[in-house]
């Protein structure tokens, strides 16, 4: 699967740069988030790093049969009316496994919107786990992963290093994403 999923992102002109860290535990970020195809690059990417992701995803997806394949991705249903437990439910998941990654887009939704939910900071915080940014740049076609990013307790300090590595990183649709 995983020589597979390298030749279909090279066949559609896609490339990887950087590397996931070898760690058991971390959330990704992964943004901007404005397409449903940003699903499909991201899981063709996880097989292609052969790596195993978990990722959360509207509880309404949910249902038969597509429920079978988003779970046998990784995916995990989440009500987003309850932001603040979500939290605690995710940093529980970290504290249970032994290991665990978890990609979150930190818009909460492919529609534009205003600003970032800060959850996968307060996971990272909570749960004592690096960060790591990954961005899908389609104008270049390009996969982008940084290196981890330990959150110190101090989100004002923090969250300004964040969007700083987004900054010129193209959706698939651009005018979704939020003006920083």
């Amino acid at each position: 699967m995983q020589k597979l999923s390298q030749m279909l992102l090279h066949l559609f002109g896609w490339k990887i740069q950087g590397k996931l860290p070898l760690l058991n535990k971390y959330i990704l970020i992964v943004a901007p988030h404005t397409s449903n195809w940003d699903l499909l690059v991201g899981l063709t990417a996880q097989f292609a790093v052969g790596d195993r992701f978990h990722f959360l995803a509207k509880k309404q997806l949910f249902f038969f049969p597509l429920n079978l394949f988003l779970k046998a991705m990784g995916g995990i249903p989440v009500d987003r009316s309850k932001s603040q437990d979500l939290v605690e439910q995710a940093v529980q998941l970290f504290e249970q496994k032994e290991k665990f990654v978890l990609g979150i887009t930190p818009e909460g939704t492919r529609s534009p919107v205003k600003r970032w939910k800060t959850g996968f900071y307060h996971i990272a915080n909570k749960a004592k786990i690096p960060i790591v940014m990954v961005g899908f740049d389609y104008a270049k076609k390009e996969i982008i992963i940084n290196e981890p990013f330990w959150p110190t307790g101090d989100i004002n300090e923090d969250f300004p290093q964040v969007l700083d590595f987004y900054r010129g990183i193209q959706g698939r649709y651009p005018q979704k994403i939020p003006d920083f």
